[in-house]
């Protein structure tokens, strides 16, 4: 069992940066392949960003691909999103999700999720 708590986020004109921080109690991350969802309203959850239990391997949704960084501090057994140059259309609730089938984008192959934390992009 691991329990996922997100944080960091919050209003931001288009343009600017947020970091997004997933804490992990229960197991340890370095367990897990873990990964961001968000849903805006009116849509489906959809993958953001993934990375593998060990860490080397990372996937990106093309909406963030070279704006979006995820990162995993085992240490601290925390997970990162780091979302820099955001838009309007990244606004939505950000979910953090773990489970053990790889780095996938498939929503049901993670069985572990947080709360969620918004995310507001002002134009």
């Amino acid at each position: 069992q691991v329990q996922l708590v997100e944080s960091g986020g919050g209003l931001v004109q288009a343009g600017g940066s947020l970091r997004l921080s997933c804490a992990a109690s229960g197991r340890t991350v370095f367990m897990y392949d873990m990964a961001w969802f968000r849903q805006a309203p009116g849509k489906e959850r959809e993958f953001v960003a993934g990375i593998s239990w060990g860490g080397g391997t990372t996937d990106y949704a093309d909406s963030g691909q070279g704006r979006f960084t995820i990162s995993k501090d085992n240490a601290k057994n925390t997970v990162y999103l780091q979302m820099n140059t955001l838009k309007p259309e990244d606004t939505a609730v950000y979910y953090c999700a773990a489970g053990s089938s790889g780095v996938v984008v498939i929503r049901s192959s993670y069985g572990y999720w947080g709360q969620g934390t918004q995310v507001t992009v002002s134009s």
